[in-house]
């Protein structure tokens, strides 16, 4: 059938297998290992954007039927559960416990085994690092065919963090938790003139909160390049909440809207379209406001409450293109963020936040510098190209793009921008020589 990421580009055609326990997950690799099969990748609840859930000819391993929550410890914040349980699912049973997961992307509809093959990142990188920083063990299922119990400091863990799937299948994990007093966030929101403005703020101010992210108009140029709305919360304390909060402090109760409609004609996310809603939305901001107290899923998830928002980019699909520039390289930051304006990209889903120290993984893709993410429409005119001329720009800043969002770096790339990699690919061929483990993006990028 055919598979696609969430930006619903470069489809192709896949066996998809949908185990439902341990023993069929066993079954299915040994399958992927006989002589002629083109390997297998695991796959969760498709919110990768580009071809690293995809596995052309082969096998896709649907790993959300396995999604149970073995145990809690409620006293040291740890829970035990299927590498397919969600985000989504384990804030609904840990909130009211006091517990909220330690990072969460913008959506909660990860599964656990995604959050630790991507590594994912959050508004919380520059205080709380990535998801794998917080998991203290995993169950493995390699290409031999036997189970293994991963523990943090190991190479199989760095390999694994990040590691895009690559490695093996991810059965269970043991996760450490994040203590809350509410399920609300309190939110300061502000506005910047320009990029050199929003820079400014966040190196100044970003150590005073949990988390921390700023809208960023691409379109805007001249005097207002990089303008931005700056959002910056922390978990809510009980004696902040109105009254009639407080009865129920930790109800998580995400809203949800109509699902964006199948059929979404070409073009209607173009520069007009998006130029207007970015004036709106940084006038509508407010210069300053402080201490408002936000709905988890309004200040993590807003996109969430619209179900296949990714239809609104039409047949033709999106890019989301994410890079990491690191401190000390603002200049090149400045160039990316003119040439994407001058160039009139039309996204208004663009980003910027502060990284702190990277994590362990070889492949995991924060760094302590800037990250930039943006949607972009498929259909742009010699887009491809555009998009070729800005990886040059970050490999030659010494930065790196996100590969759980991409679908078309050059692989002559890759190694100036992850300087591990050869030592992912060491490991990789020791102990899955025939390449048991597969994907669209392995073979793309020769991984």
């Amino acid at each position: 059938m055919p598979v696609t990421g969430w930006g619903r580009t470069a489809p192709t055609s896949a066996y998809l297998v949908r185990p439902r326990s341990y023993e069929e997950v066993v079954a299915a690799i040994r399958e992927c290992a006989v002589p002629g099969r083109r390997g297998g990748i695991a796959r969760g609840l498709g919110r990768a954007y580009g071809d690293a859930a995809q596995n052309a000819g082969g096998a896709v391993l649907d790993m959300t039927a396995l999604n149970a929550i073995h145990a809690i410890d409620a006293m040291s914040g740890t829970v035990l559960c299927d590498a397919g349980v969600s985000l989504h699912r384990l804030m609904e049973v840990l909130l009211p416990l006091g517990w909220f997961v330690p990072v969460t992307p913008g959506t909660r509809y990860v599964t656990v085994g995604g959050a630790i093959g991507a590594d994912i990142h959050g508004k919380n990188h520059h205080v709380s690092g990535s998801f794998a920083r917080h998991v203290l063990a995993f169950e493995l299922l390699t290409a031999d065919g036997e189970i293994r119990v991963v523990e943090r400091g190991s190479e199989l863990f760095d390999a694994t963090a990040g590691g895009m799937g690559l490695t093996g299948v991810i059965l269970t994990a043991t996760v450490q938790l994040q203590p809350v007093q509410t399920s609300l966030l309190s939110v300061d929101t502000e506005r910047a003139s320009d990029l050199d403005d929003l820079l400014a703020r966040l190196t100044a101010t970003d150590h005073r909160h949990r988390y921390s992210v700023a809208w960023i108009d691409l379109l805007a140029r001249g005097t207002a390049l990089g303008r931005s709305v700056l959002t910056r919360g922390d978990h809510a304390p009980l004696d902040a909440l109105p009254a009639r909060a407080r009865r129920n402090p930790l109800a998580f109760r995400p809203g949800r809207l109509p699902s964006a409609p199948s059929f979404i004609p070409e073009g209607l996310l173009g520069r007009t379209s998006v130029g207007l809603f970015n004036e709106l939305w940084y006038r509508k901001a407010p210069r300053s406001r402080v201490g408002e107290i936000q709905r988890m899923s309004t200040f993590f998830h807003p996109l969430d409450g619209l179900p296949h928002w990714n239809r609104i980019y039409g047949r033709s699909g999106f890019v989301q293109y994410q890079f990491v520039i690191g401190y000390g390289k603002e200049e090149a930051l400045r160039r990316i963020v003119q040439r994407i304006s001058d160039r009139r990209c039309p996204s208004f889903l663009a980003v910027l936040k502060r990284f702190g120290d990277g994590d362990t993984g070889w492949l995991s893709f924060p760094m302590p510098g800037w990250t930039l993410a943006l949607d972009i429409p498929a259909n742009l005119p010699e887009l491809p190209t555009f998009l070729d001329e800005l990886d040059e720009e970050v490999a030659a800043a010494d930065g790196r793009v996100y590969l759980a969002k991409d679908s078309r770096l050059r692989p002559e790339l890759l190694s100036a921008m992850y300087p591990r990699l050869d030592k992912f690919r060491s490991l990789r061929a020791r102990m899955d020589p025939r390449q048991v483990f597969r994907s669209d993006l392995s073979r793309r990028l020769h991984l």
